[in-house]
C-alpha cells in the first residue's frame, strides 16, 4: 500500500492553518458561472478515516453528468495530516483527496465536497480550499447546515432558503466579523418532505448553478449521487486498506 506524504512545510499548528487560509481566500473566484448543469462530467469526493491507525482514504468518483454513470474511479490513502480542529478539517484531507483526484484518468470537471466551501466561519471551507489549490469549478453539498441558520424552505423538490451567516457562529472564527444576513449558502429540498441538504459555493461556479447541479445529481436520493458514489468508494477502500 503506497500513502501519500504529508507535503513538506504543512501546517502543524492552528495558527498556522488559518493563516494559510487568510491568504488562499482571496484567490476564490466567486464571479463565474461554472459548468451548467447536466452537461460534462461531475466529481464527488469524500474522504473515510481510521483514526487508530492515523488513516484518511479519499475517494474521487466521475459521472457523466447526464446519465450519472460512473466513467472513471480513483482512491488514494494517506496519513492524517493536521490534528480535527473544527473550521480546519480541509488540512486533514486535501493532500490525499488531491491524490485521488491526480489519480483520475480523465479530467474531473465539477467537483462535488461532502461539505462547506463559503458556507464555513471563516468563508473557506473544504471546496473552496481544494478550487483554489486545483483551479478546478467546486461546490459543497453538506449534509448539516454548520453553524449557520435558516428558515425550513417549501415542502417540495427544488425548494430553497438562504442560509445565513450571523447567529451562532464562532466568535474570531471567521473573516471579517459577524455579518447578519449574509447568504453563505442555501438550504435545498432534494426530496419531497425530506429534511434539505447545504449547498455553498467553492470556486468558480455560482449559487444558482451549485443548486441546479445538486438537483440533477439527485434524482432519487437526499444525498446527490456524487456524494453516495464517493462515500461507498472511500468506505471500500479504507476496508481494503485496513484488512
Amino acid at each position: 500500500m503506497t500513502t501519500v506524504p504529508i507535503p513538506a512545510g504543512w501546517p502543524a499548528t492552528e495558527a498556522e492553518a488559518r493563516a494559510v487560509q487568510d491568504e488562499l481566500r482571496g484567490r476564490v473566484v466567486l464571479d463565474e458561472p461554472g459548468p451548467q448543469p447536466g452537461t460534462g462530467r461531475v466529481t464527488g469526493v469524500d474522504v473515510a478515516y481510521d483514526d487508530a491507525r492515523d488513516l484518511v482514504v479519499a475517494a474521487a468518483v466521475v459521472l457523466d453528468a447526464i446519465g450519472l454513470t460512473v466513467l472513471a474511479q480513483a482512491t488514494a490513502v494517506g496519513r492524517v495530516s493536521f490534528p480535527y480542529v473544527p473550521g480546519l478539517l480541509a488540512f486533514r484531507e486535501i493532500p490525499t483527496v488531491m491524490a485521488a483526484l491526480d489519480r483520475l484518468p480523465c479530467p474531473p470537471g465539477l467537483v462535488v465536497c461532502d461539505g462547506y466551501g463559503l458556507a464555513h466561519p471563516r468563508r473557506f471551507g473544504l471546496a473552496s480550499h481544494l478550487g483554489v489549490l486545483t483551479g478546478l469549478p467546486t461546490m459543497g453539498v453538506a449534509k448539516n447546515p454548520f453553524t449557520f441558520t435558516y428558515d425550513d424552505p417549501g415542502a417540495r423538490r427544488g425548494s430553497a432558503s438562504p442560509l445565513l451567516a450571523g447567529g451562532g457562529e464562532a466568535d474570531g472564527d471567521q473573516a471579517g466579523g459577524r455579518i447578519g444576513g449574509e447568504e453563505v449558502g442555501r438550504a435545498l429540498r432534494t426530496r419531497d418532505g425530506v429534511k434539505p441538504v447545504f449547498v455553498s459555493v467553492g470556486h468558480r461556479v455560482s449559487l444558482d448553478n451549485a443548486c441546479a447541479h445538486t438537483l440533477a445529481l439527485a434524482p432519487e436520493y437526499r444525498l446527490p449521487e456524487t456524494t453516495r458514489r464517493a462515500d461507498a468508494l472511500c468506505r471500500a477502500a479504507l476496508r481494503d486498506a485496513t484488512s
